[in-house]
C-alpha cells in the first residue's frame, strides 16, 4: 500500500526517461531473482527446507513484482475511463492482490514467468507507442510480438541454465514447458480480446480535465477562460448532474488530452443523448479535434453544439481507434432565465 501511494505521487509522465528506466530496472531485477530461485532450488534439492538464500530471493522477486504492478495499476488507472475499461484494471489489480496473497505460488516456475509476461506486455503496451509516436491495433500487435520475443528469449536462457538441474525425466520437462506455453498464449489471446473490444485504456493517452460549460474562450494572457453554474454541495457527486439552459444557448465541452511530446493525433468528441422511448444511445455528432503532445496539462481544446434536446447526454472523448479516453456525463434542463455563472480559467 505504502509504495502504491509513493508510485501515485511520484510518477507523473509515460514519455519521461524516469519512468520508464524505473520500469525496466524493475523487469530486469525481477528476471534475474526468477533465474537465481531456480538455481538455488536445484542446488538445494529440498522443498521441505529452503536455505535462507532462497527465501530472500522469493521476498525479492516479491518485491519487485509488487513494484510493477503497482506502476501500472497508477498509470492506467489515469488514462481509464473506469466504466468503459474496468475489466483491465480489475486485472492489474487482481495481480497485485495475487502478488502480496500468493507468496506460497512463487516456488513454481510457471507462475514466476505467467506474471513476468503479464509485467512485460503491460509495459510495451505503452513503451511501443511513445517511442513510434502512433497509436491503432498494428502498434498493438506489434507490441504484443515484441512481448513474446522477449518473454521466449528469457525462457530459453532460463533453461539452458538449468535444464541439467531439473529433476530428472524429459516428461516432467515437457509439461513444464505445454504449461508455460498454454498460460502465455492465454494472457496474448485476453489481452488481445481486451484491445479489440476497447477495455484496454488508450494509453499513452489520459484525459487531465474534462467538463460541461456555458462558455469556453480565450482570454488575452492565451489561456481557457469557461463559465459554469454553480452545483451546490452535492451536485458534483451525481453521474449526471443537472445542466441549465435556455432556448438555442450552445453547450461547450472542453477537454485537455495528454500525449507525449511529438505524438500529434485527432480526438473525437461523440455527443451522444439517451433516447427514452429505445432505451439506447443516439449518437448526435462526432467532432474531431486536434492534439499536440508534450504540454504537462493536456492539450487543451472544445466543442460546441446548439438546440440540444432535453434529458441525459454524454460526450465521449476518444481516439480515432474508438477507445475512450475518457466522458463527460450531464442533464439537460430548459429553464426560462438564464442561471447565474461563474468563471473559471482552465
Amino acid at each position: 500500500i505504502l509504495g502504491f501511494i509513493f508510485d501515485a505521487f511520484t510518477l507523473k509522465r509515460v514519455d519521461t526517461l524516469f519512468e520508464n528506466v524505473w520500469i525496466l530496472a524493475h523487469l530486469l531485477i525481477v528476471a534475474v531473482f526468477i533465474i537465481l530461485i531456480h538455481i538455488e532450488k536445484n542446488e538445494n534439492n529440498d522443498e521441505a527446507n529452503p536455505s535462507k538464500k532462497h527465501f530472500w530471493y522469493v521476498n525479492i522477486l516479491q518485491f519487485f513484482f509488487g513494484g510493477l504492478f503497482s506502476t501500472y495499476l497508477v498509470l492506467y488507472f489515469r488514462s481509464a475511463d473506469i466504466f468503459s475499461t474496468w475489466p483491465f484494471i480489475l486485472l492489474l489489480a487482481i495481480a497485485f492482490i495475487a502478488n502480496e496473497s500468493m507468496k506460497r505460488h512463487y516456488v513454481q516456475l510457471s507462475f514466476q514467468i505467467s506474471l513476468f509476461f503479464l509485467s512485460i506486455y503491460s509495459f510495451m503496451i505503452f513503451l511501443v507507442p511513445v517511442v513510434l509516436h502512433k497509436i491503432g491495433a498494428w502498434i498493438f500487435l506489434f507490441s504484443g510480438f515484441v512481448s513474446l520475443t522477449l518473454i521466449f528469449l528469457f525462457i530459453k536462457i532460463l533453461f539452458s541454465l538449468i535444464q541439467n538441474k531439473i529433476e530428472q525425466g524429459l516428461p516432467s520437462i515437457n509439461l513444464l514447458k505445454k504449461r508455460i506455453f498454454y498460460l502465455i498464449s492465454g494472457i496474448f489471446i485476453f489481452f488481445n480480446f481486451l484491445y479489440f473490444t476497447n477495455l484496454i485504456p488508450p494509453i499513452p493517452l489520459s484525459l487531465k480535465n474534462a467538463g460541461v460549460y456555458h462558455s469556453v474562450g480565450k482570454n488575452r494572457f492565451g489561456n481557457y477562460v469557461a463559465t459554469y453554474e454553480n452545483q451546490g454541495r452535492f451536485g458534483y457527486f451525481k453521474l449526471y448532474p443537472d445542466f441549465k439552459i435556455t432556448s438555442g444557448q450552445p453547450v461547450y465541452i472542453f477537454s485537455a488530452v495528454f500525449s507525449p511530446a511529438d505524438f500529434n493525433l485527432t480526438i473525437v468528441h461523440e455527443w451522444q443523448h439517451y433516447d427514452e422511448t429505445q432505451n439506447r444511445w443516439i449518437t448526435e455528432s462526432m467532432i474531431n479535434l486536434p492534439v499536440v503532445g508534450g504540454r504537462d496539462g493536456g492539450f487543451r481544446t472544445y466543442s460546441a453544439r446548439k438546440n440540444i434536446d432535453s434529458g441525459k447526454w454524454r460526450v465521449n472523448i476518444k481516439t480515432e481507434q474508438n477507445q475512450i479516453i475518457g466522458t463527460t456525463r450531464f442533464n439537460i434542463v430548459p429553464v426560462e432565465t438564464e442561471e447565474i455563472l461563474k468563471t473559471i480559467t482552465l
